[in-house]
């Protein structure tokens, strides 16, 4: 496929105001003419952030599979989970289903986020010529599923507040959840900080 050049309107000394969409000059200290509000090319210290952020997030995941992410207490006696440990007892219990939704969604999916931002964040600091459509949809893609990443502490939630027979039963959530709510949480904030227009300024063409 032939390569275009790549033209943007930051090459060209352009940027938009993110509240208001008027396009101005680029100014170290602009400030919007229509709304007043500060103009920057690019989010400030976005791959700091990112990056800080990620590392936070790496720091709780490994805490977040191996610590118990419940307690379930039934006539007196308690039996702890991971998150590793619920998957295996679902496919034991003949619920394959639901055990590969609690792999993906638990494990896979914040895996592949933290992968994949930091694939990104490679890829600006060390200014790749890559394929920048596909870079951004990967971004995009992030950014979607950072959404359902909450589908155990939701599924914990529900269990802790509808199995609470007191000495009968009882579901408890353990270290690993607040962890993994954590890593969930710093991962939404790491693609939120990150810029995806980065990807695209050290780019020579376009597919």
């Amino acid at each position: 496929m032939l390569k275009k050049p790549l033209k943007t309107a930051f090459m060209q000394g352009f940027i938009r105001c993110h509240d208001c969409g008027s396009l101005l000059k680029s100014d170290p200290k602009c400030l919007c003419p229509v709304c007043g509000h500060h103009v920057s090319a690019r989010k400030p210290n976005s791959v700091q952030y990112t990056l800080a952020l990620i590392i936070s997030a790496l720091c709780l995941y490994i805490p977040a599979n191996i610590f118990p992410i419940m307690s379930v207490t039934q006539l007196g006696v308690a039996e702890t989970h991971t998150i590793v440990g619920g998957i295996v007892a679902l496919i034991q219990s003949d619920m394959v289903p639901i055990a590969l939704l609690v792999l993906i969604a638990s494990i896979l999916v914040p895996l592949m986020k933290l992968l994949g931002l930091s694939l990104l964040l490679l890829c600006v600091h060390y200014r790749w010529q890559v394929n920048a459509r596909l870079f951004t949809r990967l971004y995009r893609v992030i950014a979607f599923v950072g959404r359902w990443s909450m589908l155990d502490i939701f599924m914990i939630s529900i269990l802790v507040a509808l199995v609470d027979l007191r000495g009968v039963a009882q579901v408890i959530a353990g270290p690993a959840a607040t962890a993994f709510a954590g890593v969930v949480v710093l991962t939404m904030l790491a693609a939120k900080s990150f810029d995806p227009r980065l990807i695209w300024d050290h780019q020579l063409s376009y597919e």
